[in-house]
């Protein structure tokens, strides 16, 4: 875990011998990814050198935007390693990851990484994780802190014996004569097999011809695949893999359990019903607003978005982005939320009003949806970089903002001296600073540059004169109308449209 760009998927690259980093949109990690390594653990005991050990990572988003996946992942892990780039320090995101890993009461190491880079500072960088609460060695702590490089490897060998050693400590076991549990940590539709979902094994033996149990969801484990996509025959703990056929998306986070035949899955899922996360109903509620009433102001956008991504967990986290967009001028609302190409019902959904909005992270329209929104013309855009995505969304709000009708300002006038005031009518005299005094039209009531109400002139007078309009420069008496009353040194100014 840790701040972006500070080298987690690098450092899982390494170590597994794969260039995942590369392959990342925008070479940001938008998922949580399960990756399985075998090693060889140089700190074994006395015969039993030379022993395989397998050690499972998940690697975790390390942008705000992605907060409640990172402690997600935080409490499905066993060991927790927080990253921070030697060249750049503690950041707002690696003490997010930090006070993730604190509230799943998870054992951590501190991994200084970049420590190739000239401007690396290992020792500021501990001297800051001081300052923040986190005691390290060597800096009146007992947290394990390691200098690594994870493009050139150096310390990688030492990380990964210290995961070996920290987890020894902490016994942790699991009993393979089980039935396997676990946590499901992705889930996603893929438009040629079906609905799939990614399952750490947390205890206990998976088996091809079995039978997963998520919530209402059972899925028999036919196409059973490793985190490489190979076919697999057994699985079992801390071992991430892929089940595909579930018969509705499994939710991001849930538990799982596995029987021998479907009829037990079921007998299981009937006694478990009112304590099961509901997971239609879950994703239904977090993701599904009620049309905004559009009340009779001019001076708000509304816009409702249609939002559809590769995972339930991508879902969640461009939620979360896109409606940190909104501001006093618009209103975002979702109106639906899914996971899975932008299909002919999203179209035909978002064709039924001008204010809806198509977004799509990391999926493709269907054919039919196209020419509904090509015919329509509804906007919508697509990429698999959630950040493009949050920006086409800002300037397609300035564009309707800029269509919001705006109040025109068509003289100001400073406040000389106030006269006799009778209920709501007033008597003022002031000079106009610039454009016009008109009689018949309302004005803001200004003071310290902060409105504080609003008039109309009733009777506009220059000298004894009574006059239409009162040019900039001049002096004027006026009659308005007015629930606040103004005062000497106030501002009004004259609006219309």
């Amino acid at each position: 875990m840790g701040h972006i760009d500070h080298g987690k998927s690098t450092l899982l690259d390494y170590i597994r011998k794969a260039s995942v980093a590369a392959g990342e949109a925008g070479g940001i990690t938008q998922h949580i990814g399960a990756y399985e390594t075998e090693i060889d653990h140089e700190g074994l005991p006395a015969g039993q050198a030379g022993k395989k050990r397998k050690i499972t990572f998940l690697d975790t988003p390390g942008h705000e935007a992605f907060s409640k996946m990172r402690a997600r992942g935080a409490k499905t892990a066993d060991i927790a390693i927080l990253v921070i780039a030697a060249d750049d320090g503690v950041k707002p995101q690696t003490m997010e990851a930090y006070n993730a890993i604190k509230e799943a009461n998870l054992p951590f190491m501190v991994a200084l990484n970049k420590t190739d880079k000239p401007g690396a500072e290992p020792d500021r960088v501990k001297a800051q994780l001081t300052e923040n609460g986190i005691y390290v060695e060597g800096y009146g702590g007992t947290i394990p802190c390691l200098n690594i490089s994870a493009k050139t490897g150096d310390g990688v060998p030492e990380l990964l014996d210290m995961i070996i050693l920290m987890a020894d400590m902490e016994n942790l076991e699991t009993d393979p004569s089980q039935n396997a549990s676990g946590i499901i940590i992705e889930s996603s539709i893929d438009p040629k097999r079906g609905i799939s979902s990614t399952l750490l094994i947390r205890s206990g033996t998976m088996k091809k011809g079995m039978f997963v149990l998520v919530g209402k969801v059972v899925a028999p484990v036919r196409i059973f695949e490793n985190f490489l996509g190979k076919p697999l025959e057994e699985a079992s703990g801390s071992s991430p893999v892929r089940i595909i056929g579930f018969s509705s998306l499994p939710a991001v986070g849930d538990e799982f359990k596995t029987y021998a035949t479907k009829k037990e899955a079921e007998v299981a899922m009937v006694l478990a019903e009112q304590a099961t996360v509901k997971v239609a109903e879950k994703i239904a509620k977090e993701t599904t607003a009620t049309t905004p009433k559009l009340e009779e102001k001019t001076n708000k956008v509304y816009i409702q978005l249609i939002i559809k991504t590769d995972t339930a967990g991508s879902l969640e986290a461009l939620e979360k982005e896109l409606m940190k967009s909104e501001d006093e001028e618009v209103v975002l609302s979702i109106l639906r939320g899914g996971v899975g190409n932008i299909n002919e019902d999203d179209a035909k959904f978002a064709s039924a009003s001008k204010n809806t909005i198509i977004l799509g992270f990391n999926v493709s329209i269907d054919p039919s949806a196209k020419e509904i929104v090509e015919r329509f013309s509804v906007p919508n855009f697509s990429s698999d970089i959630i950040y493009d995505i949050a920006d086409w969304l800002k300037k397609e709000m300035e564009k309707r903002k800029a269509e919001i009708p705006r109040e025109e300002i068509l003289g100001t006038a400073k406040i000389l001296k106030t006269f006799s005031r009778q209920k709501y009518k007033q008597v003022i005299g002031g000079k106009v600073l610039s454009g016009k005094m008109l009689e018949g039209k309302m004005f803001k009531i200004k003071r310290r540059d902060i409105e504080i109400g609003e008039g109309k002139i009733i009777n506009l007078q220059q000298g004894k004169k009574e006059v239409k309009e009162a040019e900039a420069g001049n002096e004027f008496g006026a009659m308005t109308e007015n629930k606040i009353e103004i005062a000497r040194e106030d501002e009004i100014a004259i609006i219309g449209k």
